[in-house]
C-alpha cells in the first residue's frame, strides 16, 4: 500500500486574507477581441437566487433532450450613465492617466460620491478672470487629441455612474466605475464622445448563452479561528487545546512562517469566478415574488440570470466582464429557459 503522506493540513489560498478597502470590485485584465469598439464590463446588484428549468441541448450529456433544473443567481442591472471618459498612457511601471473629459450635465446624485468643484474652478467656468490674464489652458479633450496624435494614448476608458436609485434597495450614493472598451484608441475616442451623457445597458455588453467572469466582495464573517478560516483538521487535543494548529514554528529558524494557518479576518474579500454561464438577459418582471426577493425587494430594471452562485450578500455591487479563459466543458447546455421559479 502507498504511504499516506500529509505534511500539512489547511489551505493557504488567497493569502493574505485582509478586508478590502472598497466595497466596489474592480477588474484590470480584459480580453480584446477585435477592432470594433464595444464595452467589455458592466455592473449590477445581486438580487438573490432561484432555479430555472430548461431543455438540455448538450449532445454528449446523459440527460440530452430532457428537462433539467439549474440553480441561478439574479443580478439586477440598471443602466449606467456615462459621465466622462479618461485617456491612459503606458510606461514601464504601469499605466497613467493623461487627461479626462466630463459631461456638462452630471446626475444629481453624483455629488454624494464626488466632491464639488472649488471656488476658483467655478469662477473660471463663469468667465470671471483677472484683467490682462491670457487663457492658454487646454481642455481635457484637446489634451487627449494631442496625445492621440503623438501615439501616447494606450486606451480610453469610460467613466460610468451607477444608478442604484433606480432599484428598490434604498441606496442613494452611486458608485463611480471605469468601463473598458475594445478596439483601437482612435475609435474608442469616437465611441466615448458619442455616448458621453448617455446610458449603457447590459444588452449592449453581453449576449445570452455566453460565459462571464464575475468579481464580487464576499460576505464578511469577522475574526475566525484556524479551523473555520483555513480548514485545519481537529484530531485530538494539541497542547491542552483542540481547535488550534499543532505547531506554529520550529526553534530554528525562530520565526513564524507565512504558510502557517493563523486566526484572523474571514470574508469581506474580493473574489473572482471564471466562466459563469449567462443564461438570459431579460426585463420580464413576472419573476418577482409577490413579497419581493428576500432582503432585496422587487426587480425594476433589466436583469441577468447567471448559472450557479455568486459571491457576496444581496444588494452588493457585482462586476461582470466577458470571459478571458477558454470555455469549459458543460454538464448541460440550456439554450432556452422554459420556467423560472418566482416563489420566494
Amino acid at each position: 500500500m502507498t504511504r499516506k503522506h500529509q505534511p500539512r493540513s489547511g489551505s493557504i489560498a488567497f493569502y493574505p486574507k485582509k478586508r478590502v478597502k472598497a466595497e466596489k470590485p474592480t477588474m484590470r485584465a480584459f480580453k480584446h477581441e477585435g477592432e470594433s469598439v464595444k464595452p467589455l464590463n458592466f455592473y449590477g446588484y445581486k438580487a438573490g437566487m432561484t432555479h430555472v428549468m430548461g431543455t438540455n441541448q448538450h449532445q454528449k450529456s446523459p440527460t440530452f433532450g430532457q428537462k433539467v433544473v439549474a440553480p441561478v443567481t439574479l443580478i439586477e442591472c440598471p443602466p449606467i450613465k456615462v459621465v466622462g471618459f479618461r485617456a491612459y498612457g503606458s510606461e514601464p511601471y504601469g499605466d497613467f492617466a493623461i487627461s479626462e473629459e466630463w459631461a456638462k450635465e452630471l446626475p444629481k446624485e453624483i455629488s454624494r460620491t464626488i466632491v464639488g468643484k472649488s471656488q476658483k474652478q467655478k469662477k473660471e467656468e463663469k468667465g470671471e478672470k483677472k484683467e490682462g490674464s491670457v487663457d492658454n489652458k487646454k481642455t481635457g479633450l484637446e489634451k487627449i487629441k494631442e496625445s492621440l496624435a503623438s501615439n501616447d494614448v494606450k486606451e480610453i476608458r469610460l467613466i460610468g455612474c451607477l444608478q442604484p436609485g433606480l432599484t428598490g434597495i434604498g441606496k442613494k450614493k452611486p458608485e463611480i466605475a471605469e468601463i473598458f472598451l475594445d478596439g483601437k484608441p482612435e475609435k474608442q475616442l469616437e465611441f466615448a464622445q458619442q455616448f458621453l451623457g448617455k446610458e449603457i445597458l447590459a444588452k449592449d455588453v453581453f449576449n445570452s448563452n455566453e460565459f462571464l467572469d464575475i468579481c464580487a466582495i464576499s460576505i464578511g464573517k469577522g475574526f475566525c479561528g484556524v479551523v473555520k478560516r483555513a480548514g485545519v483538521k481537529t484530531d485530538g487535543r494539541k497542547a491542552k487545546k483542540e481547535r488550534i494548529v499543532g505547531s506554529i514554528s520550529p526553534w530554528h529558524p525562530p520565526t513564524v512562517m507565512f504558510t502557517v494557518a493563523r486566526a484572523g479576518q474571514l470574508g469581506y474579500q474580493k473574489r473572482t469566478e471564471f466562466n459563469k454561464k449567462l443564461l438570459k438577459i431579460d426585463s420580464d418582471f413576472s419573476i418577482n415574488p409577490k413579497s419581493g426577493f428576500k432582503h432585496y425587494g422587487l426587480i425594476k430594471n433589466n436583469y441577468m440570470i447567471v448559472e450557479g452562485s455568486v459571491a457576496g450578500p444581496v444588494k452588493r455591487c457585482i462586476e461582470m466582464r466577458k470571459g478571458i479563459r477558454p470555455k469549459p466543458l458543460e454538464k448541460y447546455a440550456i439554450t432556452e429557459v422554459d420556467f423560472i421559479a418566482s416563489r420566494a
